[in-house]
């Protein structure tokens, strides 16, 4: 009978813990600039259900060879994003990106055009479907890898969509990318056929596109930037040029070197950080879930 008692406690408490969780929602997003349609994993902390508050949003961008569930997938014994997003009250948007796109709009392909997408489609779907702080205030991007570069790319480029941005591990000069030793040059310029077409791309148009050459923009744009990368990462080299030249244009910014390579148990580690600086912005913008 003790023995009973003790395992409808636990189902119990299990099912409590359960129903207080954030809850996730697979929505189905079209394009209309790439006549297809994509989803997107949407956590809505648990709070979302019990209240009529409109909630900040954090869009969080995936890396290279990913796709929309990536953080979800990986870190889901930890339930590292439902966490966050209990913890203070926000929506976490997790949109696709395809393998390779780099979130941009390719001027080689339309059916590649990621910019636009998440920029535009993605953010009025998600205020159209939930109950968002929309407008600039209550919004921020972050991302890994290819997702780093997508979240300063699309913020020094739209900075009227977006309060702050983040980075981890960020590709920020795709240029690069064919020296790295993490692929053969041949198949990177394979996996970047759907961004610049067939023949690769010149090193300008790499440069063109580059968070590394936007200096400029992210000094007039102004926006609260965090950027991190692990000390073994193949990647540390770019981001500490990154970190020299925003230091030497006066460019505010949140930037941290940690132990660790190209890993999820570097990126886990790393968000909660990331959503701690933004949560703070929030409260400074007034943008908080109420």
């Amino acid at each position: 009978m003790k023995n009973l008692k003790l395992l409808w406690s636990a189902v119990f408490l299990f099912y409590g813990l359960a129903s207080q969780a954030a809850k996730v929602d697979t929505l189905a997003i079209p394009s209309v600039a790439m006549n297809k349609t994509y989803n997107a994993a949407v956590v809505l902390p648990n709070s979302y259900a019990k209240s009529k508050a409109k909630y900040p949003v954090v869009y969080l961008l995936h890396g290279a060879y990913g796709h929309f569930r990536d953080w979800l997938n990986v870190t889901s014994k930890n339930r590292t994003v439902k966490n966050l997003a209990d913890q203070y009250d926000i929506i976490i948007v997790m949109p696709e990106g395809e393998t390779f796109s780099f979130y941009l709009d390719s001027p080689a392909n339309k059916g590649s055009q990621f910019e636009t997408y998440i920029t535009k489609e993605v953010v009025q779907k998600i205020d159209q479907t939930y109950r968002t702080i929309n407008e600039k205030k209550g919004r921020v991007i972050t991302g890994l890898s290819m997702g780093g570069h997508g979240a300063l790319y699309l913020s020094a480029k739209h900075p009227d969509i977006y309060a702050a941005a983040g980075s981890m591990s960020g590709a920020v000069d795709m240029g690069t990318m064919k020296n790295m030793g993490i692929d053969t040059p041949e198949r990177i310029d394979q996996l970047m056929e759907p961004v610049f077409g067939s023949q690769g791309a010149p090193q300008e148009v790499y440069a063109a596109h580059a968070v590394l050459n936007m200096i400029d923009k992210m000094k007039a744009n102004g926006l609260p930037l965090i950027i991190d990368c692990g000390v073994d990462d193949f990647l540390i080299g770019p981001n500490r040029e990154l970190h020299r030249r925003l230091v030497y244009s006066k460019v505010p910014h949140d930037y941290t070197e940690r132990p660790g390579a190209h890993t999820w148990e570097y990126w886990e580690n790393s968000l909660p950080y990331h959503v701690l600086f933004f949560s703070k912005i929030f409260k400074v913008n007034n943008a908080t879930a109420q």
